[in-house]
């Protein structure tokens, strides 16, 4: 399996994300590059794609195949493509404020400490639906990580019971409930090159 090792703060700063984007709370004590260079408009594109992908931690190969399922579907091909992008266990995970960082959902997931509708979840690329139900596993309720919980705010689209330490998905995200700071149809430029 193929794993981004590149310097989160570098990366950020680079596709000028903000580091708490992605659940991190540091900043960088260096300076903003100072391009002389004009942006052209692929370079435009290509930012914008690469930012998406930087903050849900997706790989070229499932960000392409997730945006392809989003050309199929009916409506506008960005929505759907940040909708799908959002729909995915590790997202959820993380909205749910289960973990501070999609990579630590990730890896919680890929442990097998995640219930899918009753199920054992171990995929984090596992796509939710309306009415799913994600709780953590009895086994793993005693583990550190699920005792100190985060405080975050859960999205309208689901909900979340600390207690029982699980949380449903209502319904699909709107895009003015993506608080991503991109524009989706720069992506979809770039693909249909």
């Amino acid at each position: 399996m193929a794993k981004d090792r590149s310097p989160i703060l570098k990366r950020a700063r680079s596709l000028e994300i903000a580091p708490q984007m992605l659940g991190i709370n540091k900043k960088s004590r260096r300076n903003p590059k100072q391009s002389r260079r004009k942006e052209g408009e692929y370079g435009r594109q290509l930012k914008a794609k690469q930012s998406v992908k930087f903050i849900y931690g997706v790989l070229e190969k499932q960000f392409r195949n997730t945006y392809d399922r989003a050309t199929k579907m009916p409506g506008k091909s960005g929505e759907n493509l940040l909708k799908l992008l959002e729909l995915r266990l590790d997202n959820v995970v993380y909205r749910m404020g289960f973990t501070s960082t999609r990579a630590q959902a990730r890896q919680l997931i890929n442990h097998g400490h995640f219930n899918l509708n009753g199920r054992r979840a171990s995929i984090p690329s596992m796509t939710v639906s309306p009415g799913d139900e994600v709780a953590v596993r009895e086994n793993s309720r005693s583990v550190k990580v699920f005792e100190d919980l985060p405080n975050t705010i859960v999205p309208n689209w689901m909900t979340f019971d600390a207690t029982a330490l699980k949380g449903t998905i209502l319904r699909a995200p709107e895009r003015e409930e993506i608080d991503v700071p991109v524009e989706e149809t720069l992506i979809v430029e770039f693909y249909s090159k």
